[in-house]
């Protein structure tokens, strides 16, 4: 159907041709691009977000080159005591094994939300943020076992003082998005569960999410090697 924007700018019709045609499709807020104008904005946050994640990864990459002394070891930094021995990177790899899986609920949710299955997008949309707010508290304790030993993000006891800078901006920026994600989760799961999106006639809110988490995933997946396995 068709709608006619009525502004002082514009007089022309949403799908004219041409740059007048463009500022129309715009201003009636309806579709832009063939995707609703809420998509269209996620993906433009999306992309700079991803711009904004690839400076600290590059300025991580280029404290790390410009360091005077050795790098720490994140084997054993990240080690934990387990019945007498060490295991290296236990509890990052436990939390990223539990992010990893939050993708695959998160598809399931969309997946079901496409579906119009209102019990098992709310379920399975809860069931990511479930899994996301583990992730977090697994972060804080590893945030807590390393301040204990004395890191800080202008020094630590294992080196060069970029890597207590490193640890904390890349990882806490990181967290940061996971808890918003979380709340988003959990505010869109009860939506779901309420018939919310019934209403509407679809679950572009479950889609947008599963985005973000995807985006927040991806994130990780770059930033779990180049900090803690190289």
């Amino acid at each position: 159907m068709e709608h006619k924007t009525q502004t002082s700018l514009v007089e022309k019709e949403p799908g004219s041709t041409g740059l007048r045609g463009m500022i129309a499709d715009w201003l009636s807020d309806q579709v832009t691009f063939r995707v609703p104008w809420s998509k269209a904005m996620m993906w433009i946050f999306l992309v700079g977000d991803a711009f904004v994640f690839g400076t600290l990864l590059s300025g991580y990459g280029a404290a790390r080159m410009a360091a005077g002394a050795p790098w720490p070891n994140t084997g054993e930094v990240f080690a934990l005591h387990v019945g007498g021995s060490e295991i290296p990177l236990l509890l990052v790899g436990f939390m990223t094994l539990i992010l990893l899986s939050s993708g695959g609920t998160m598809a399931l949710a969309v997946a079901y939300g496409f579906r119009h299955d209102r019990r098992k997008a709310a379920l399975f949309t809860a069931l990511t943020a479930l899994l996301g707010a583990l992730f977090v508290g697994f972060q804080g304790i590893e945030w807590t076992n390393l301040i204990q030993e004395g890191a800080r993000p202008w020094t630590n006891p294992w080196g060069v003082p970029q890597f207590g800078a490193s640890f904390f901006t890349l990882t806490g920026f990181h967290g940061l998005h996971v808890t918003i994600g979380v709340f988003l989760l959990a505010i869109v799961a009860l939506r779901a569960a309420r018939g919310a999106y019934d209403k509407k006639g679809d679950y572009l809110g479950v889609e947008l999410v599963g985005l973000y988490w995807g985006f927040v995933d991806l994130v990780w997946v770059f930033l779990f090697p180049l900090f803690y396995l190289f």
